[in-house]
């Protein structure tokens, strides 16, 4: 295990700056069919169980412009994979948890940190970076 992550953990340190295999497309596919029913098909907050939730989701659009200009990419990705769980899910998130497991996936964050998750995440990040409005 340990041989593993420490041969991921070297595939992240050279990949550069930017994420490894990222795929917006497939991400975007991912947040339609794991995310938008809370977020909304915009990522705005707005989707169709947000009016029955305890805490309103986030409105994903504007996670640069509440972050210093910079996507807060490693706490997107520890909030989406259950490293930094949200009590209003009712469980960790996303509800969809077993989707997200398993192939691992190289990325590092916009500082250069690198950052093992699974492939889906990799690229639901990539997506919800495009989605960006200041």
């Amino acid at each position: 295990m340990i041989a593993r992550f420490a041969a991921l953990l070297g595939l992240a340190l050279a990949a550069g700056s930017s994420a490894t295999a990222q795929d917006a497309a497939e991400g975007a596919e991912v947040f339609r069919t794991h995310c938008a029913t809370c977020h909304g098909l915009d990522a705005d907050g707005t989707g169709p169980m947000a009016g029955v939730l305890t805490i309103p989701p986030t409105n994903l659009t504007k996670l640069k412009a509440g972050n210093g200009g910079e996507f807060p990419t490693a706490r997107v990705v520890a909030r989406i994979d259950g490293r930094d769980p949200l009590v209003a899910h009712g469980s960790p998130m996303p509800v969809y948890g077993y989707f997200f497991e398993g192939q691992d996936t190289p990325m590092k964050t916009p500082a250069g940190q690198p950052i093992l998750t699974s492939k889906p995440i990799v690229d639901l990040v990539a997506f919800l970076e495009s989605l960006q409005v200041d």
